[in-house]
């Protein structure tokens, strides 16, 4: 009687250890789900929320395969996404340049950048990154631009008739109006105020004219939330940050008595802006191009990246991880063909970037 008594003594106690650990598992996701929530403010949530939705685009995308291996050798693992939209024939020739290869070399003849080298000819496309054209420009067509990851567009100006090249954003198309408002408001924009609104500037037909993609302005002119891309770090210099495929960056919060803006960047930096600096509104486009498998190396020779060779499959003398019998580095840390040390901050104190806010996160150190 004694021992039965104990052991239901002990699978109550154990029920009881078991129900309340269920509880704690149960009910730990969800606390920390508000905690998270409560810490983060409504622009982040919306940032997090936009980057969800261009992972879920990015999965439903149209994919052209190329799985003909019996027909075409080294077709099996090449597959491209499907971009309806764009120019079938070539460039404005007159907006392009020859690309000189270096091959990784600088004016000495020294290798600065390893695995360069061969590639098929280009011309590069002379973008305009400065906009500092005022007026309405019509996009004539959507380009393939085989020196960057993102799509280019062919734009002509209402008024002069002259051509250009700009980084298009997503969702640009043949047809529509872009504007660049660096200069300020338009003429023709003021006069229609000062005809409708005795002088006064209406914020919806201000929103409706500027607040459009593909537009750029300044950013003090923009309000907190905004998704940008090809952002300047100069006012009145050339777009420098942001430019790649499918990448965006946000309007976080406006100090006019500092005269900075305070934007986030994909990598999850947080930096100043003067106000004055350029922007343009939207994200840039190609986000598909994550999708690329380009199938064989032959197609990364076309475009200009020359085979490497693992530092495990080394000799001892050529690389430190090399030697030893099968692939193994033994217990050295991850370093360079050189003795350095990969992985690990290189900036100590010195040479701080006086305009960050917050750091990117980084990954811990390998051991």
């Amino acid at each position: 009687m004694f021992t039965l008594n104990r052991t239901w003594k002990s699978l109550a106690w154990r029920g009881c250890r078991f129900q309340s650990t269920l509880q704690r598992t149960v009910a730990s996701p969800a606390a920390k789900l508000v905690q998270e929530e409560a810490t983060l403010s409504e622009l982040e949530i919306k940032d997090q929320t936009y980057k969800r939705q261009k992972k879920l685009a990015i999965g439903n995308i149209k994919m052209k395969l190329y799985a003909n291996g019996h027909l075409q050798p080294g077709s099996t693992h090449f597959k491209k996404p499907i971009h309806d939209h764009l120019h079938r024939g070539g460039p404005v020739k007159e907006l392009t340049v020859p690309k000189k290869k270096t091959a990784g070399r600088n004016a000495t003849g020294k290798i600065t950048v390893r695995g360069r080298g061969g590639g098929h000819k280009r011309r590069v496309r002379l973008v305009d990154s400065n906009r500092l054209v005022a007026g309405r420009q019509k996009v004539l067509r959507i380009e393939y631009d085989p020196n960057r990851s993102g799509h280019i567009a062919l734009v002509q100006h209402e008024e002069t008739g002259n051509l250009l090249y700009i980084l298009a954003c997503s969702g640009l198309r043949a047809g529509d109006v872009v504007e660049s408002f660096r200069l300020g408001l338009p003429k023709d924009f003021l006069a229609e105020m000062d005809a409708t609104n005795q002088g006064l500037i209406d914020e919806a037909l201000l929103n409706t004219r500027v607040l459009q993609r593909g537009n750029c302005v300044p950013l003090r002119m923009l309000p907190p939330g905004s998704i940008i891309h090809n952002i300047g770090l100069t006012p009145g210099g050339p777009g420098r940050m942001v430019r790649a495929a499918g990448t965006f960056a946000r309007l976080l919060s406006k100090h006019p008595e500092k005269k900075l803006v305070t934007i986030s960047l994909g990598s999850g930096e947080h930096r100043y802006v003067h106000e004055n600096c350029h922007a343009t509104l939207g994200m840039v486009s190609n986000p598909e191009h994550l999708a690329i498998s380009w199938g064989k190396a032959g197609r990364s020779r076309h475009r200009g990246f020359r085979p490497q060779t693992r530092g495990v499959a080394m000799n001892a003398k050529d690389h430190p991880h090399g030697g030893g019998r099968g692939k193994s580095k033994s217990n050295k840390l991850t370093q360079s063909a050189w003795g350095l040390k990969k992985f690990v901050k290189t900036r100590k104190g010195k040479n701080i970037n006086k305009m960050k806010i917050k750091d990117r996160a980084r990954r811990p150190p390998k051991k």
